[in-house]
């Protein structure tokens, strides 16, 4: 899974992409723009070939996630989070 974080400055940018690793494998980013670029970029990461544990395979990568601010074109940050098992989750209410 790939936390994205696109814009605001060089700290919160970080903290965005690690955001967007706590969203769901299954839920994608309500702006369509950012939704489409989600898709995009996983496909992109897929056809690597890499595969889980850079032992090959079709799938490298379950989700790409983005969270996006607003920020200054000229200064445009952005931040790649790779989570690994840890961030599988679920959750459940009593």
């Amino acid at each position: 899974m790939l936390g994205v974080g696109i814009g605001g400055d060089f700290e919160l940018v970080a903290m965005l992409a690690k955001k967007a690793l706590c969203r769901s494998v299954s839920q994608r980013n309500p702006d369509p723009f950012y939704a489409e670029l989600e898709e995009r970029m996983l496909q992109a990461v897929n056809s690597t070939g890499v595969g889980p544990q850079g032992f090959g395979g079709e799938t490298t990568a379950l989700a790409v996630n983005i969270e996006a601010y607003p920020t200054h074109i000229a200064g445009l940050p952005v931040a790649v989070n790779v989570g690994c098992h840890v961030t599988r989750h679920k959750s459940v209410t009593l």
